[in-house]
């Protein structure tokens, strides 16, 4: 499957594709031509990842990567700039939670999900971001979720780290248009993903959502790279500030 205007070629780095949508992205970015570069804490994932692109005729390279470590982001962007061409894309897609009521949670927690779904995106866009003003282009997208938009119960500070993305996106997007570099986010519904087992190890809560979405069922891994590489892609080069919901309808922005 492919088709996007000027993927092919586009060095992207893609954090967080181990597994679940980032692993779905990766793959479909390799079929779009693009060379992909993985950060990942599961160093096996993402390996397993690169080999997936590779076997079926692309190029990758995976690096385990911890992003809320700035000088191993910085380590193994300059590699990726090194070994297969200067980054010209990026998605931010890794996250991580654990379901719980803000009132029964502590300080160490709170310091931990804000590190990985906060910190770690603006680490890596700053390595990226320099690289792309200088060449005077770049695309991000950042995976948010909607739990930033509309809130949830059980995950207050997620939430308010992926609303915290989704207003960094808009704020950076207005600093470098002119340079010609466009910031776009995903948000995503409730999902079949690793994290969202962690959250609902009983199922209860996926049967209840399940009712919930109009189109009666959670997001599926698949269900999200065609939007994400539509926004990589030059077909969006005069979309940017923009936050899109992949919800099943269950959340509907005007």
């Amino acid at each position: 499957m492919s088709g996007f205007r000027g993927l092919a070629g586009r060095t992207t780095v893609i954090t967080g594709a181990a597994s679940g949508i980032g692993r779905a992205t990766a793959i479909r970015l390799g079929e779009e031509g693009a060379p992909v570069g993985i950060l990942d804490l599961d160093g096996d994932g993402a390996d397993q990842t690169a080999a997936t692109i590779r076997n079926a005729g692309g190029n990758a390279l995976a690096f385990a990567t911890d992003i809320t470590d700035r000088a191993a982001v910085d380590h193994a962007v300059a590699e990726i700039d090194r070994e297969i061409g200067p980054i010209q894309a990026l998605v931010n897609n890794a996250g991580w939670d654990l379901a719980g009521n803000f009132l029964d949670s502590d300080p160490e927690l709170w310091r931990k999900v804000i590190e990985i779904n906060m910190i770690g995106p603006l680490n890596v866009t700053k390595a990226v971001l320099e690289g792309m003003a200088q060449r005077g282009s770049g695309r991000i997208v950042s995976i948010a979720s909607d739990a930033g938009r509309v809130g949830s119960s059980g995950e207050s500070v997620y939430a308010a780290c992926k609303g915290g993305i989704i207003a960094f996106s808009k704020s950076v997007a207005r600093e470098v248009a002119r340079q010609g570099i466009t910031l776009n986010v995903v948000s995503p519904g409730p999902s079949d993903t690793p994290l969202f087992s962690n959250f609902d190890p009983s199922g209860k809560l996926a049967k209840a959502l399940e009712k919930a979405i109009p189109m009666r069922r959670l997001g599926q891994p698949e269900d999200y790279p065609g939007i994400i590489t539509f926004l990589l892609s030059d077909d969006a080069a005069f979309i940017t500030g923009q936050t899109i919901s992949v919800s099943g309808g269950l959340t509907m922005h005007g």
